[in-house]
């Protein structure tokens, strides 16, 4: 009984241990000026981290805020055992040169630990984006569609050019200039009579 009562105390503290690396977070800021932390702790063989974001105030709105999950298992690199602190120092000057700490790779690669396989890095498992009260998208407008220019003044010209004003002075002398040629002039000479009567006649 004294046996499992030792290894009960045991499993309580290492889960208690395993709960939080540290207590103080990694603080940063964005490009955007986005205020971040960085909170690591484990559960099993793996080590989670939770980076939590708030964007600066806009006017008397508050800023975005946001946070996203990363997962992986860099115990099994030797110089994160060393320090693993560093390691996620490391990760941050990559974070904070993002205009979203959210957004960035799906996977990091800290120096210290490059070489290691994709299990042993930090992989981004899911973010979650609260919007700030009173942001809401306004529609776009519609813009009226406008008759292309021109249209109207080119349909007036195209039902003008049919009319032929300065054809209808000339048609009248014309027809009396042969009609009295035919009266008066023999049928051979009907040309020349029609030109000569037309000739006087303007």
């Amino acid at each position: 009984r004294a046996l499992l009562l030792f290894f009960a105390v045991v499993c309580a503290s290492s889960a208690q241990t395993n709960h939080s690396l540290w207590d103080e977070p990694i603080r940063f800021s964005t490009k955007a000026k986005d205020s971040c932390s960085m909170l690591v702790s484990t559960a099993g063989d793996y080590t989670r981290l939770r980076v939590s974001c708030k964007g600066p105030s806009q006017g008397q709105n508050p800023g975005r805020s946001y946070s996203c999950d990363f997962q992986g298992k860099p115990n099994l690199c030797r110089a994160y055992a060393a320090n693993p602190r560093h390691y996620f120092t490391q990760m941050m000057w990559d974070l904070r040169k993002l205009g979203h700490a959210c957004q960035g790779q799906k996977l990091y690669r800290p120096h210290m630990c490059k070489k290691l396989p994709d299990e042993a890095q930090m992989t981004n498992s899911g973010s979650r984006l609260r919007p700030s009260p009173g942001a809401t998208a306004k529609p776009a407008k519609q813009q009226p569609v406008k008759p292309a220019p021109g249209r109207g003044s080119h349909v007036r010209r195209t039902t003008q050019r049919p009319v032929k004003v300065a054809t209808r002075p000339t048609e009248a002398p014309e027809s009396t200039a042969s009609r009295l040629a035919t009266e008066y002039c023999w049928k051979s000479l009907h040309g020349v009579c029609s030109y000569i009567i037309n000739w006087f006649q303007n």
